[in-house]
């Protein structure tokens, strides 16, 4: 493939932030009384709380507003921001391709909270645009963020190489005809 553009995931692929995010969960299936599994969390990583929310929801039968259910978790998270570190191994790509091709972030994450952590991490620079679920309709396994974040770079789908972190990013990226990174790869070989 002759890459052009470069996308990432945020969570758990650019930022180590998914034992975080797990925390906040918890605080907030407590306090609805949901079952939601450690495993189950990390399995869909990429969907927007609010749809895990009504997923949970109508499977167990408890009635909640997912929106407001998800800025409950968003509110349980923000404050354990300052604890979130880079994934260096990902990281470090992005500041040598900078300047070079176009980068983008393509997150299931909301807006203000990504955009958060890339401050935070002093990566934000480094993006010529930044995708998450508010842009589009069609969440991670479809193409639509990856397709996006081709699109507000410029760069044919085909020509972009994404890195993802879970099973669904992967999928959406393979769908949106870009080559895919697993991360959890190169993790695995840094180890």
């Amino acid at each position: 493939m002759n890459i052009r553009g470069i996308i990432f995931d945020c969570d758990g692929t650019l930022a180590d932030t998914m034992p975080l995010h797990w925390q906040a969960w918890q605080t907030v299936t407590r306090r609805y009384k949901l079952n939601f599994s450690e495993a189950r969390f990390y399995s869909l990583g990429g969907v927007p709380s609010r749809d895990i929310l009504r997923m949970l929801g109508e499977e167990q039968g408890v009635a909640l507003d997912p929106l407001t259910a998800a800025k409950e978790k968003e509110s349980a998270y923000l404050p354990m921001l300052p604890q979130v570190r880079e994934i260096q191994i990902v990281s470090n790509i992005a500041r040598e391709q900078h300047g070079k091709i176009p980068l983008a972030v393509a997150s299931g994450g909301m807006k203000h909270i990504i955009e958060q952590v890339l401050v935070h991490l002093g990566l934000r620079p480094l993006f010529d645009a930044v995708v998450t679920s508010e842009d589009v309709q069609r969440q991670k396994p479809a193409p639509d963020i990856f397709l996006e974040a081709a699109r507000r770079i410029g760069v044919p789908p085909e020509n972009c190489r994404a890195y993802e972190d879970t099973d669904l990013g992967m999928d959406s990226i393979r769908a949106a005809g870009m080559e895919a990174v697993d991360v959890r790869e190169l993790l695995a070989v840094q180890r």
